[in-house]
């Protein structure tokens, strides 16, 4: 049975919808102000596997992936630029779009933007005011009254009495208690503003993420995701506010994904140690970066490096190259390898542990391959379908372990018919017995990263 680890709860436990075959999955999307870097794309991908492996277990799954295109850092970077907000959120999210497909992220069924839900999010507002769970302050905005939601920090742990001591309050604020937040901003000049009971002005950005949510899956759903950077304070003024409206449980299960770690530090733009997925994706494969990704456990910190992702690269170009020459056919894959599969994703998808079964497949693809090989094209469907259930080994062998691998010299100035020409020239040296020379041609290719194998069906080559 599926075990999902619950931050609400501090344990896994069985996952249960609250309807039967159906799940409801809210996860917290990007602010589009910038092109996405490493940690978004770690949210993007977890999150993809998780619905892929739901729905692989028959759920139907109403996956909701949010938009902010609408808060402070968007209109700051759009003053800087001097252009419309409007133009500075479509072209980062069709930049973020560009990126996930690229990475092989299925679309969300849902991707509300919080600037479509404004008439909900007053709603809301409305109703937390009338609750007495928000009031107006002196300057305008709208704050949640915090102290009133007695289970305030039961998301994140946090103690209110300690997270009093150490609440810093702007000069320019106007709350009654330092951990008020505020639900709705007054417009200020020259900013974009809409029309509301407290007027002209903009929602902030917790209550954005409970307007979306609830339109698309209702006030009850299965499973809220993010990066564990949102557990506090956004989830859990999430948690306040809804609640608070509605007097029942938000959602029964919380996901989140660890941080993205540079040389031991937290990946951040604060720190300027962040990398964009476009840079990456310049000396990377995007294969080779899903599964860099996959390689840590999700709730566990992913520490970015070149060593880590030359690791992946290898280790996709052994599972290709098991696949190398070996048809694909509509067969049962081997129940052995797709249980011992299943165990380690109803285990809160443990990806690692997920990714070994995938090599002890390709181990036995090369045992067999000349021994067995109606076994072996088994084998080899059971690979592509575990590899399918990650979003991986979605290439052809031949294309993956034949291109240039990006941001290396490997095989520089040979292309593929230069490089056929030579193993031609091999072989013929090798027939006529000029071993040598068979030797020395060899020798030029693995010079220029051009690795050459010699088996029974002939010589065939791949990128070093």
């Amino acid at each position: 049975m599926l075990q999902i680890y619950n931050t609400l709860k501090r344990k896994k436990e069985p996952f249960k919808p609250i309807h039967e075959g159906k799940v409801g999955m809210y996860v917290c999307g990007m602010t589009v102000y910038d092109y996405c870097h490493l940690g978004h794309a770690r949210v993007m991908v977890v999150f993809d596997v998780v619905v892929r492996w739901l729905r692989s277990l028959g759920y139907e799954v109403n996956y909701v992936r949010n938009i902010t295109d609408i808060d402070d850092k968007i209109i700051n970077r759009a003053n800087e630029n001097g252009e419309e907000y409007g133009l500075l959120t479509e072209r980062f999210i069709n930049a973020m779009h560009e990126d996930a497909k690229s990475l092989g992220v299925l679309p969300p069924d849902n991707e509300p933007r919080a600037t479509g839900h404004i008439d909900k999010i007053i709603q809301l507002i409305d109703q937390l005011v009338k609750k007495d769970y928000a009031y107006v302050a002196d300057n305008g905005d709208v704050y949640y009254r915090v102290n009133k939601f007695a289970d305030y920090g039961k998301l994140s742990g946090k103690n209110i009495e300690e997270l009093v001591a150490g609440a810093r309050v702007d000069v320019a604020e106007a709350k009654v208690d330092p951990l008020d937040f505020v639900l709705w901003k007054l417009a200020k000049p020259d900013e974009p503003s809409w029309e509301s009971p407290w007027g002209a002005g903009r929602p902030g950005w917790h209550i954005e993420c409970s307007a979306m949510s609830t339109s698309c899956l209702g006030a009850h759903f299965d499973i809220h995701g993010g990066g564990m950077d949102l557990q506090f304070p956004h989830h859990e003024n999430e948690i306040a506010q809804s609640e608070g409206v509605t007097g029942k449980q938000f959602v029964n299960l919380w996901m989140h994904n660890g941080f993205v770690r540079v040389a031991e530090e937290k990946m951040s733009k604060s720190l300027g140690n962040f990398f964009t997925v476009r840079e990456i994706l310049q000396r990377y494969q995007p294969e080779e970066v899903r599964y860099f990704i996959l390689t840590s456990h999700y709730r566990s910190p992913l520490n970015y490096s070149d060593e880590n992702l030359d690791l992946a690269r290898h280790a996709l170009m052994r599972l290709y190259t098991a696949l190398r020459d070996t048809p694909v056919e509509d067969v049962a894959p081997v129940t052995e390898y797709m249980t011992m599969f299943a165990q380690a994703m109803n285990d809160d998808f443990n990806t690692p542990v997920a990714l070994s079964v995938l090599f002890e497949v390709a181990h036995e693809i090369n045992k067999l391959r000349d021994a067995d090989m109606t076994l072996t094209v088994t084998l080899a469907t059971t690979l592509r379908t575990l590899g399918n259930s990650l979003g991986i080994l979605q290439d052809d062998p031949e294309n993956y372990l034949k291109a240039a691998p990006l941001g290396s010299d490997s095989g520089a100035g040979f292309g593929i018919e230069q490089i056929e020409q030579m193993i031609n020239r091999r072989n013929q040296a090798r027939s006529e017995r000029e071993f040598n020379k068979a030797d020395q041609i060899r020798d030029e290719l693995l010079g220029a990263g051009i690795v050459l194998e010699d088996g029974a069906g002939g010589t065939t080559w791949r990128r070093q």
